[in-house]
């Protein structure tokens, strides 16, 4: 936008009622210093902005939709995975609603009920109201003019029940409109999406928002994920497609609401499994999972490390103390009695179970892929490396580099849980893994 441009708009704005001054003074801020990427295509059904974390898609959705909903008055949804969500980041989050509409429009805003009242241009009002993934069934009555849903790639198992619900009930108005913002993930929702011929797709990564992010935040992410699965899409905004004859497929590995916390679960037995390093160059992998009262299965953390045999031994403990659990299963092929001494040698009391591998990795896994393809496993958010792992087994074994640590301690956990045997009662995590003290921390 040149100088005289500038000068011209100023003028015209300075001769605006205050409200809409306001209103179009904010608008033309973000216009002149959004990225292309950023700006909603000139006509569209879907805009789908699919972009990195950091990369500012939150507030692409949250200007779009604010400023539409100043021009007319509008009926809006608001969608997130789970009603924390919506809350936390498309209303009250630091570039949400609430935070990018003038304060001169806000009416009214219920956090409990998730609903917005806000002016518009013509002295009318607008109404937004927040609706969550878990609960698609409350999209059944209500009418929209338009929506805006946020990670919808995060939306789980439900995600196409509730994006048909919504897609009835945007019969308000004579141009309706959706403004998608999501990290990339390789669920059917987002492929129908994307397939869609009036869908139009904006892309970003992380780095274009660099001027806004720590620069060194941005190294480690380089250093960290730069050239993984992980970093393509998170980063990069790559939709990535199942590796051909993979045991486990993206859209099979389900999550934990995120409000649900370690001292909400209710399991039946807890184990620690431990799979050793057949070379120095691995690492040590050790994953914690439980069984639920009616027979499914949560993965609760995932301890993997390298080091010396003092540094994962005390891993190991750890872990057994962190989660309550029942017992530490340890994989000896290649370690024998020397898996034992090492956890004993930091806990003589630590229950024991010690496991041989007698059929390969694939037939192992397999058996343990199929739980999740029935939908009977769950896991604690977090636990990026190890899920990465698991999308690269396939049939003709693991197609990442180095050994698949995390994914044999997996399977190991889960396979003594689905043989072993109940113990009595039931116990409630009542801790938080690392932020008890180890006094604290023993169930």
């Amino acid at each position: 936008m040149d100088e005289h441009t500038r000068e011209q708009l100023a003028s015209e704005l300075m001769l605006l009622p205050p409200l809409q001054l306001e209103a179009m003074s904010r608008r033309y801020e973000w216009i002149a210093t959004a990225r292309p990427d950023q700006l909603p295509p000139d006509d569209y059904l879907i805009w789908m902005l699919m972009a990195g974390r950091g990369s500012g898609k939150t507030r692409s959705g949250a200007e779009e939709i604010w400023w539409q909903a100043f021009s007319r008055p509008e009926r809006i949804a608001v969608l997130g995975p789970t009603n924390n969500d919506v809350r936390k980041t498309a209303f009250e989050g630091e570039s949400g609603l609430l935070a990018r509409i003038p304060k001169s429009l806000v009416i009214n805003y219920n956090r409990t009920s998730l609903e917005l009242w806000t002016r518009t241009v013509c002295g009318k009002e607008s109404y937004y109201v927040g609706y969550s993934a878990e609960e698609g069934e409350r999209l059944r009555g209500p009418q929209h003019h338009r929506a805006w849903a946020d990670e919808l790639g995060a939306w789980g198992k439900n995600g196409q029940d509730v994006w048909d619900n919504l897609i009835f009930g945007l019969r308000l108005g004579d141009d309706p409109r959706i403004v998608v913002t999501t990290t990339p993930r390789t669920t059917p929702l987002v492929r129908a999406i994307l397939g869609n011929a009036r869908t139009v797709t904006s892309r970003a990564s992380t780095f274009a928002n660099s001027a806004h992010l720590p620069d060194a935040i941005l190294n480690e992410y380089r250093k960290k994920y730069e050239g993984t699965r992980l970093g393509r899409q998170e980063l990069y905004a790559e939709l990535l497609e199942d590796v051909v004859g993979a045991l486990w497929l993206d859209e099979n590995i389900r999550h934990v609401s995120a409000d649900v916390g370690l001292h909400d679960l209710v399991l039946t037995r807890v184990v620690v499994a431990v799979d050793p390093s057949g070379s120095k160059n691995d690492s040590i992998g050790i994953v914690v999972a439980g069984e639920t009262p009616v027979g499914d299965y949560v993965v609760l953390g995932d301890r993997t490390c390298s080091g010396s045999p003092a540094v994962w031994g005390r891993a190991v403990v750890d872990a057994y103390e962190d989660f309550g659990a029942d017992r530490v299963v340890a994989e000896v092929n290649y370690g024998g009695a020397m898996v034992e001494a090492v956890i004993r040698s930091v806990d003589p009391d630590v229950p024991y179970k010690e496991v041989r591998a007698t059929r390969g990795k694939v037939v192992r896994a397999e058996p343990i892929a199929a739980l999740y393809e029935q939908g009977r496993v769950t896991h604690v958010r977090g636990m990026t490396k190890l899920e990465e792992q698991m999308l690269l087994m396939t049939n003709d074994g693991f197609q990442g580099e180095g050994s698949p640590d995390r994914v044999d301690a997996l399977v190991w956990a889960l396979t003594d849980l689905t043989g072993g045997k109940k113990s009595r009662g039931e116990k409630k995590l009542a801790i938080e893994g690392e932020q008890k003290s180890s006094s604290e921390r023993r169930d």
